[in-house]
């Protein structure tokens, strides 16, 4: 419980503090991306350097944050988010290049429980979702803020299972935030990206979310307004063949140049 007060004291004071320009490097580049991506993304900016001998640096966190944080601060040349809404806002207000706009990955929603723990549970209309967390809480990003989190309640609201959780959740600030109460054991059962469960060998997927219960989990990608040069080189490397084998081999759909809006 600790734990959790003190993710939520962290996230309020980010959201009340300005923040400051985003350190840049003349012959590098600044993503913002959605913590699901941290992973993968750090992956594939090794073989970009090692070939360009350009620096990629990056910014993870919930993509509606991110998004924000483009909006108030200067220094961020790409913005890669799990969901449409997080880019569209961006959109809006005109920070982004709208040519660079593509529809870059896709991904599912899964429910997960600590690795030891023996429940078991069919995801289905009126699954007894309440009843498998005993004592504890569920798990599940930020339902405002974060992209997961908004997937996560719209998937329960469908099967119409929301009312008998919505006061029992454990928030995170992020997916990753989430992964780690279950991996912990703090919460008996979460929901994630299938992605981010593949990567934590302390839990296990239960079930998977059935794709018409939720938006489709899209990750559009796109430069900013005032974006170097040099980001859109590593854009295009994010659409080509190597990234693309690192993209699948950590358990994301490519939509690649298909994507493009």
């Amino acid at each position: 419980m600790i734990r959790l007060l003190r993710a939520l004291l962290v996230t309020a004071l980010f959201l009340l503090t300005p923040p400051a320009s985003f350190a840049q490097s003349p012959n590098g580049i600044t993503v913002l991306a959605a913590a699901s991506l941290t992973n993968v993304l750090q992956e594939i900016a090794k073989s970009y350097e090692a070939e360009s001998g350009r620096k990629v640096t990056f910014s993870f966190a919930g993509s509606m944050l991110l998004a924000k944080q483009i909006e108030a601060s200067a220094g961020a040349d790409m913005f890669i988010s799990a969901d449409a809404e997080s880019m569209d806002y961006l959109d809006g207000k005109n920070l982004i290049a709208k040519p660079t706009r593509i529809n870059l990955l896709r991904n599912s929603l899964v429910l997960i429980a600590p690795a030891g723990s023996k429940v078991a549970l069919r995801i289905a209309p009126g699954f007894k979702l309440a009843n498998s967390l005993g004592a504890g809480r569920l798990a599940l990003a930020n339902v405002d803020t974060v992209p997961a989190g908004r997937y996560g309640k719209a998937a329960l609201v469908k099967l119409g299972v929301w009312d008998s959780i919505k006061e029992r959740l454990a928030q995170g600030e992020d997916v990753r935030a989430t992964l780690a109460y279950v991996a912990r054991g703090e919460a008996p059962l979460g929901i994630v990206y299938a992605t981010d469960a593949r990567i934590e060998p302390k839990v296990r997927i239960v079930a998977t979310f059935p794709e018409n219960t939720h938006d489709p989990i899209i990750y559009p990608a796109a430069l900013t307004k005032d974006a170097k040069p040099e980001a859109g080189n590593f854009l295009t490397y994010l659409e080509g063949r190597e990234a693309g084998a690192i993209f699948e081999r950590n358990g994301f759909s490519v939509l690649g140049n298909a994507g493009r809006q």
